[in-house]
């Protein structure tokens, strides 16, 4: 029986295209993008095409700019210890927001613990930053500000424009991770500002395992790995050709079909908003109305766990989320859905409904009337539902 996949924010299928030049790759068997000799330098060939595709998509000036590494959390990892390592000489305090993904949390504990200071922003009930609480925590020693680009559990945008015009008077380092935006939405690094930016292939209906940093020439930043030159000596270790060459792909043709995945996009998140009241009542949306990714919803639904909904749902061949990926396991609320002041009973029931270019406003349907059902169910066993109804 088919699977609906509403979960698209964890793993997205590859690309009918990206899968063709994949398998082409694997069978023309490429030698190592390093060799000098002729069977090396057509894999250059193959990796600078890639390349090129890449900073074709996020308007780089050069394709130089893009870095390409084993995935988003690596891209995060690079941006923000290469910025510190690179820079602690000018000072050694970093600014982010309390709603960032485990890449970006751990990467700087870490540097905590090397004596680094870090200022974590507030958002507003609808999930934002505030450019001014970014101006007014830049200090003197301040080299780095990480604010995600869209939020992977919520699908609410940041003013980055706006946080970048900040970083550029204030000559400080920006970094965004917008692993969860590039190859959805239109990004253009000259127009957001940014000095560096991380993203991953599997957004773009690429090879999962694959990523990669756009780094603003100029920026002063240090490898996070040591060893070769590959990457123009920005990341060490032989290149995952293969993946990268889908990646390449994939870029191409986020580029070539970006508006007509937003339109679809957009009719599907429609779809789901304006039937959802049909379908169940008291719930939250924690998705901006304005200011969000056009592929995801995020619903919080009072008085059942969405771990228990999820479980039913799947039972019946549709696949959803109750929060990041990089994140299942948890038995805590979403430190994100706290941020946004929900309380940690209504965090537990939440619900990230994700969908991309292989859905259909069918498979929104199936999903709504088989969500009302489940919803039935488990208030009907609720406490918390009972109490309720009874005051």
């Amino acid at each position: 029986m088919k699977v609906i996949n509403l979960d698209h924010i964890s793993a997205k299928p590859l690309l009918p295209e990206v899968k063709e030049v994949m398998i082409e790759a694997i069978e023309k068997d490429y030698h190592n993008p390093s060799s000098q000799h002729k069977s090396g330098e057509e894999a250059t060939a193959a990796l600078q095409k890639a390349r090129e595709a890449m900073a074709a998509l996020l308007n780089c000036k050069t394709p130089k700019e893009i870095v390409f590494t084993s995935g988003g959390t690596e891209s995060v990892n690079h941006a923000i210890k290469g910025v510190a390592l690179a820079n602690e000489d000018k000072g050694k305090h970093i600014i982010t927001s309390n709603i960032e993904h485990n890449a970006v949390i751990r990467s700087l504990r870490r540097l905590r613990s090397s004596g680094f200071t870090v200022t974590s922003l507030p958002v507003d009930s609808s999930g934002r930053v505030k450019p001014k609480d970014v101006a007014e925590a830049i200090t003197k020693d301040t080299i780095l500000v990480s604010i995600m680009h869209s939020n992977n559990e919520t699908g609410t945008t940041q003013p980055i424009e706006e946080i970048g015009k900040i970083t550029r008077e204030r000559k400080v380092i920006f970094h965004s991770d917008a692993v969860d935006s590039v190859g959805v939405v239109p990004m253009d690094v000259q127009h957001l500002g940014v000095d560096l930016l991380s993203f991953a292939s599997n957004t773009l209906y690429g090879p999962a395992g694959v990523g990669g940093l756009f780094i603003r020439r100029g920026t002063r930043i240090f490898p996070l790995l040591d060893g070769g030159v590959q990457e123009n000596n920005k990341r060490a270790g032989a290149e995952n050709l293969v993946g990268i060459i889908g990646t390449g792909k994939a870029a191409e043709l986020a580029l070539r079909d970006m508006d007509k995945r937003l339109i679809h996009l957009k009719t599907l998140k429609d779809q789901i908003l304006s039937e959802l009241p049909h379908a169940i009542d008291e719930y939250i949306i924690n998705t901006h109305a304005e200011h969000s990714l056009p592929n995801l919803v995020s619903i919080s639904i009072k008085y059942i766990e969405g771990e228990s909904v999820m479980l039913m749902l799947d039972d019946e061949n549709i696949a959803v989320s109750t929060r990041s990926a990089c994140a299942t396991g948890s038995l805590r609320a979403s430190h994100v859905l706290l941020s946004l002041g929900l309380s940690h009973a209504d965090a537990q029931g939440t619900l990230v409904i994700s969908f991309g270019v292989d859905n259909s406003k069918e498979d929104i349907v199936t999903f709504l009337n088989a969500l009302k059902n489940v919803v039935t169910t488990l208030r009907d066993i609720s406490p918390l539902y009972q109490k309720e109804s009874q005051l």
